[in-house]
C-alpha cells in the first residue's frame, strides 16, 4: 500500500513538474514575441503606419531557424493577436500560441535565427487561421510587406493581400514572402500557456481568458504603437 502511494505521489509530482515546465516555455515564447516587436517598432524604417493601422492581427515568431525547416523536423513558433470588440477596433487581445511550418523561405533568410512578424489584413484570413491550418499564398493571398515610415499601404499588393509578411535577421529588417508555408494554432502550447483546453478561435476573437502577464509587452507596444484600427 506505502508503494502504491508512494508510486502514486511521485506521478503526480512528475506530471506537475512537466506541466510547469511546459507553461514555462510558453510563457518564455511570449515574452520573446514582446522583444521582438519593441525592437522591431523603435527602429527608424519599421511597419509603416498606415500599415500596420489597418492590420486587423498580428503574428510574431521569435528565433526561427532554417535548418528546423530544411530537415522538416521542427518549425517556427510564436504568437498571434488580435483587436477586440466589435469589427476588430478595440485594443489588442489575449495571445493564441501559432505554429509556422515549411515553405520556400528557407532559402531566402540564410542559415541564422530569424523573426518574422505577419500582418493579417482581413477579419476572414483572422479567423481561417484561428480555426485550421492555413496556406500563406493559397488559402490566403500574401505580400511581402512594404517598410519605413512614408511607405503607403495603398499599393495594389499590399492592397489586395490578406497577409504582409516581414523578416529580421542580422539587425535587417525587410518585408520577406512567405508563400507556400502554412500557420496553425499550436493548441497543445495553449492548453500549457493558460492551463486547459481552449480553441484559439475563443482566446482571440471571444476573450475567452485575460490576456497572461507574459504578453504585457508585446500588447502594450501594439497598443502604443496602434491603438486604432484605421
Amino acid at each position: 500500500m506505502k508503494r502504491t502511494r508512494f508510486l502514486l505521489a511521485f506521478m503526480l509530482t512528475a506530471v506537475l513538474a512537466v506541466s510547469a515546465h511546459a507553461q514555462s516555455k510558453e510563457k518564455g515564447r511570449v515574452e520573446s514575441a514582446g522583444t521582438v516587436m519593441k525592437e522591431i517598432m523603435d527602429i527608424p524604417d519599421n511597419i509603416p503606419q498606415s500599415v500596420i493601422d489597418k492590420a486587423d492581427c498580428v503574428v510574431v515568431l521569435p528565433s526561427v531557424l532554417k535548418a528546423a525547416f530544411v530537415v522538416g523536423a521542427s518549425y517556427g513558433r510564436g504568437v498571434m493577436t488580435c483587436r477586440t470588440g466589435d469589427n476588430m477596433r478595440g485594443p489588442w487581445g489575449a495571445p493564441s500560441m501559432m505554429a509556422l511550418e515549411g515553405g520556400s523561405f528557407g532559402l531566402q533568410v540564410g542559415g541564422q535565427a530569424t523573426d518574422f512578424v505577419l500582418l493579417l489584413m482581413s477579419e476572414r484570413s483572422a479567423s481561417s487561421i484561428l480555426s485550421s491550418k492555413v496556406k500563406i499564398g493559397g488559402d490566403a493571398s500574401a505580400a511581402a510587406g512594404p517598410v519605413g515610415r512614408n511607405a503607403s499601404a495603398e499599393t495594389d499588393v499590399t492592397f489586395r493581400a490578406e497577409i504582409l509578411t516581414y523578416s529580421r535577421a542580422r539587425g535587417l529588417f525587410a518585408g520577406i514572402s512567405l508563400t507556400g508555408s502554412t500557420l496553425r494554432p499550436d493548441n497543445s502550447a495553449n492548453e500549457a500557456l493558460y492551463g486547459k483546453q481552449i480553441s484559439a478561435k475563443d482566446i482571440v476573437l471571444k476573450g475567452a481568458v485575460p490576456p497572461p502577464p507574459a504578453a504585457q509587452l508585446l500588447l502594450q507596444t501594439l497598443n502604443a504603437h496602434s491603438p486604432k484600427h484605421t
